[in-house]
């Protein structure tokens, strides 16, 4: 198998053209997709998330070292798929009904997908029984909620009693987030957690993943 730390090294500086052309080079030399990203890209996509945590790097920098993982994880998912290896988990995300922002939503899309997610994203202003289908259709099992504003919080409470009587709640991990929303509301709600960044829910969904 060819020497990958440069594939790592791409990621981290969020350089997408190299990551794809490096990518493309490793297949063409039948580097193994699944070790690729579990060797390389995901642990790139952490380190990211060590540098936002420690404020060695910001929003812009995330934003390049994800579309730099996406580059690569669109080459590989259909191999992955193919071989059938499972992704860490299968999430559902979306802004909230009567929300309309979408920026943090998008970044801990992309930042969950850097992790070894798989994400289904259902945009913004989505009302509770799109995340209901969605969760069945996708067999998903986590659900991020995000609201930027103080008066759509309540939609995620209302999405919460929508998987609940859809006999769902059990089987997928709630996690909130958004400017407005705190900790003290994840828990009043019945959410499994709360992330007050991206990295934060990234860090967050792996370790419940895990559990």
């Amino acid at each position: 198998m060819p020497d990958l730390t440069s594939l790592y090294t791409a990621i981290l500086n969020g350089d997408a053209k190299a990551a794809t052309a490096i990518t493309k080079e490793a297949l063409a030399e039948n580097a193994d997709p699944l070790e690729m990203v579990n060797r390389y890209m995901v642990p790139a996509m952490s380190e990211v998330g060590k540098r936002f945590e420690c404020e060695e790097y910001f929003v812009p920098e995330l934003l390049l070292a994800a579309r730099a993982m996406k580059g690569s994880l669109e080459l590989l998912r259909p191999l992955l798929t193919e071989r059938g290896s499972e992704p860490t988990g299968r999430v559902v995300i979306g802004t909230v009904k009567g929300d309309l922002h979408d920026i943090g939503k998008n970044l801990v899309a992309s930042l969950l997908e850097g992790g070894g997610f798989e994400v289904i994203d259902l945009g913004a202003d989505v009302g509770p029984e799109r995340f209901v289908a969605a969760v069945r259709e996708k067999n998903a099992n986590f659900v991020c909620l995000s609201a930027l504003l103080t008066v759509t919080m309540p939609s995620m409470r209302k999405t919460i009693e929508a998987l609940r009587a859809a006999n769902l709640r059990d089987r997928v991990r709630v996690l909130v987030g958004g400017a407005p929303v705190t900790q003290q509301w994840a828990d009043e709600i019945g959410a499994d957690g709360f992330a007050p960044n991206a990295s934060a829910a990234v860090t967050l969904a792996r370790r419940l993943a895990a559990a």
